[in-house]
């Protein structure tokens, strides 16, 4: 639901505040607060608040999650591996959302979608776990078909697509893999999925991928917060939900 349009659904913003949690965590200080990020990027336009316990906790912590949850005006989506701790930890909370994605103790951030072919069985329990308590899944994968069939097969009504891939290439490189998540989104939308996106999305790669009229949403966190070190952390979040508003506008 757009700030700029309230009453007409246009793009949605999910704003991670996973690196807020990061940079308190360097000095192992109480600031920066990632609930007040959250709560000023409500109040800036945020749609949701997406953010990702890990299993290593290496930013947002679960005292995090508890305190944030009863605060927030919008919604929580919560990102999590498919793991019995974190599942369970999910249905204490029940956030609103909770994004199943793949994780590696060893890699800086997610370096690929969840591979629900492989792990059919087990996305398919955490899935049904998770919708015993009211909780609506996505499932964060790669924009192919196979991996959106089986998402739609273990019954997950919402899917992230990874935007890795078409954040880091350039040139033909990076109209190729646009062209690809292109797809992905014509392949949910078969399937009867809400069709999200999101991963190294920033101000100036964002229009093309803003621009494709079934993505209902955009999870975007790193770009945002380098950016409110220059101007702010409200006007970060103000002037990414306006791109994205203005360029799914314009592309009507």
């Amino acid at each position: 639901m757009s700030y700029l349009h309230p009453a007409c659904p246009v793009i949605d913003l999910g704003v991670n505040i996973d690196h807020v949690a990061t940079l308190r965590n360097a000095r192992g200080t109480a600031y920066p607060d990632p609930i007040r990020a959250a709560l000023l990027a409500e109040q800036a336009g945020a749609d949701c608040i997406t953010l990702h316990l890990r299993e290593d906790r290496r930013h947002i912590k679960d005292a995090d999650v508890i305190a944030l949850a009863p605060q927030l005006m919008t919604r929580m989506n919560l990102e999590a591996a498919v793991t019995q701790e974190m599942i369970d930890f999910a249905c204490r909370i029940r956030p609103a959302d909770v994004c199943l994605v793949p994780e590696k103790r060893t890699e800086i951030t997610t370096e690929g979608g969840l591979d629900v072919v492989r792990f059919h069985a087990e996305v398919a329990a955490a899935v049904k776990q998770l919708q015993g308590e009211g909780i609506r899944v996505s499932l964060f994968i790669d924009a192919d078909e196979a991996q959106i069939a089986a998402a739609a097969d273990v019954g997950a009504p919402v899917i992230e697509l990874h935007t890795g891939a078409y954040a880091d290439a350039e040139g033909e490189a990076q109209l190729a893999e646009l062209e690809r998540i292109k797809r992905g989104v014509r392949w949910g939308v078969q399937q009867g999925l809400k069709v999200n996106a999101g991963h190294g999305l920033h101000y100036t790669n964002v229009q093309a991928i803003a621009a494709i009229p079934d993505i209902a949403e955009l999870n975007i966190g790193h770009a945002i917060v380098g950016h409110a070190v220059f101007v702010g952390w409200e006007n970060a979040v103000r002037e990414m939900k306006a791109i994205m508003v203005s360029t799914r506008l314009g592309a009507r």
